[in-house]
């Protein structure tokens, strides 16, 4: 038995996937009309509108029950309700349980990354990290996907590996937890400041520029924190990265067009259910650059945009008139 935790558009699209190979799979969902929806119609008509979904693929409005039972949990929430959903669950998840986290975000009060909620919350499961450049939209299709699973423990790794390989889902392992979740969290930063810049009617040449001191500012950062700088050049760092920067069905990018076209975040946050995940992100990594002291000039100045007020434009300014210095550090 295989539960999924939250049923968003990603988490439900994990799921369906499961279930289409065989799997038993139970998904939580946090609305009542979901779990509904889900049962009865065979969609989940809120944050997958349109995807038909498995039989077999059983809902539940519990995460209690969801959990019970199952040997691997596949942890989809929201970054900043994973702890609240984990607490829930604790107690009822299975000995030893495979827990494989999509979830690529950061808690904002505690700049903790999932695999961290998971060491706290429920110390005793075998914690893996699901990241790489997936858009929801495009697995359900059936669309050739490559995503890393990242474990300390390499045979957890292998198990994620093998719950979730398909012959259209392909996935590699890893072992530098910290180094996937950083690149899968800030990466929706960067591709907030790429919509900016598509906003504001900038070409080619600039976003080119951003994704490549955009992997810069992530990899300074990931190395401060202990990650392998490999980490960055492959599919949870580069590969995710350009994936949500340029992608028209990414949220983050979404979101920074709209900034960039002058509509400010308060006015969009009122016209979205969901907020995306970069804006929690922006703050958090801010703050983990200032811990690590590390510079962070894209990030900051997402920031000042989303939260100081600050015109895009000018942001813009700022970081072109940052003061002159080699593209690496030896």
């Amino acid at each position: 038995m295989i539960a999924v935790l939250g049923a968003g558009s990603w988490g439900t699209t994990l799921a369906n996937l499961l279930a289409c190979k065989g799997e038993r799979v139970r998904i939580w969902a946090y609305e009542a009309e979901v779990a509904a929806g889900i049962n009865r119609d065979r969609e989940n008509a809120l944050f997958l509108p349109g995807v038909p979904l498995a039989p077999s693929l059983q809902a539940e409005s519990d995460p209690r029950v969801a959990v019970s039972g199952a040997g691997v949990v596949v942890s989809a929430s929201p970054s900043h309700a994973v702890r609240v959903v984990v607490r829930q669950v604790a107690d009822a998840l299975s000995p030893g349980a495979l827990v494989i986290s999509a979830t690529k975000g950061i808690e904002t009060d505690t700049l903790a990354f999932m695999s961290q909620v998971y060491a706290e919350c429920a110390p005793a499961v075998r914690f893996v990290a699901l990241s790489g450049p997936s858009f929801a939209a495009e697995v359900c299709q059936g669309q050739p996907t490559a995503v890393v699973a990242a474990a300390t423990d390499a045979a957890a790794a292998r198990d994620a590996q093998k719950v979730f390989a398909t012959p259209v889902f392909r996935v590699y392992t890893g072992q530098d937890v910290v180094g996937v979740e950083l690149a899968g969290a800030l990466k929706n930063v960067i591709a907030i400041a790429a919509g900016i810049l598509e906003g504001l009617g900038f070409g080619h040449n600039p976003r080119a520029a951003l994704i490549t001191r955009g992997l810069a500012e992530i990899t300074r950062l990931g190395l401060a924190m202990g990650a392998d700088p490999l980490t960055f050049a492959g599919l949870a760092g580069m590969g995710d990265l350009v994936l949500t920067a340029t992608g028209s069905l990414s949220r983050n990018r979404t979101l920074g067009v709209a900034l960039g076209g002058g509509q400010s975040f308060d006015d969009y946050r009122r016209s979205h259910r969901t907020v995306a995940e970069g804006v929690n992100a922006a703050r958090a990594g801010a703050a983990l650059g200032s811990r690590h002291g590390v510079e962070l000039p894209i990030v900051e100045q997402v920031c000042e945009v989303l939260f100081g007020g600050r015109p895009p434009r000018d942001s813009v300014a700022e970081l072109m008139g940052r003061e002159l210095k080699p593209e690496q550090w030896r």
